[in-house]
Parts: structure tokens; sequence; C-alpha cells
């Protein structure tokens, strides 16, 4: 193997290391969480303030607690945005790295 093959290789292999955690998956399930959390406290909150005659003190409480899981569903969601568009970037540069070490050439693995 030539000196310029290994070091593709390295490079493919740094890259499928890093890639096979994908921290985006784990940023958007906190937002899916944390959005359907603050919908139940929201609703929650709702009906505090609705069977109520005078304004609760509780209702406003989970009032600011869904409020503040629906801003922590955001920063998490663009935060995975974010991890998102480099995991692709990353990917796009193993796909390169694995057609210029022509491994999904099936003419390549034939016997010569």
């Amino acid at each position: 193997m030539s000196a310029d093959t290994q070091e593709l290789r390295t490079q493919l292999d740094q890259l499928q290391e890093s890639l096979s955690v994908r921290q985006s998956t784990t940023h958007f399930a906190h937002t899916g969480v944390a959005t359907l959390a603050a919908l139940m406290f929201a609703g929650a909150a709702g009906k505090l303030f609705y069977d109520s005659l005078r304004t609760p003190l509780m209702a406003w409480g989970v009032t600011l607690l869904s409020l503040g899981l629906l801003g922590y569903a955001l920063r998490r969601y663009v935060v995975g945005r974010r991890v998102l568009a480099d995991e692709l970037t990353r990917f796009q540069t193993l796909l390169e790295l694995r057609s210029q070490l022509r491994l999904d050439d099936p003419a390549a693995l034939l016997p010569r």
C-alpha cells in the first residue's frame, strides 16, 4: 500500500469512528420529550386557570415550567440541526473517501 492510500485509509477510519455515534439523534430526542412534557404542563396550567375562581399561584408556576421546557426544546432543536449539518458534511466526505479507495467498486474485488 502506498503512503497516500494509507493516509486515506486512516482518514476513513477516523471518520467512521466519529460518525458511529450520532449526536443529533440525542438532541432531537430531548427536543421531543421536552416538547411533550411542556404541552402536558401547559394543559395542566390551562385547566388550573379554567377551574379556579381566583388565579392560583400554582398555575403560574406550572406555566413558567412549561415555557422553560419549550425554551429548552427549542435550544436543543437548534443545536441538533447544527450537529446534523456537520454530520452530513462528514458523511459526504466519508463517501468520497470510499470512492477514492474504490471500496464500493465491485470490479475491484474481482480476481485478475
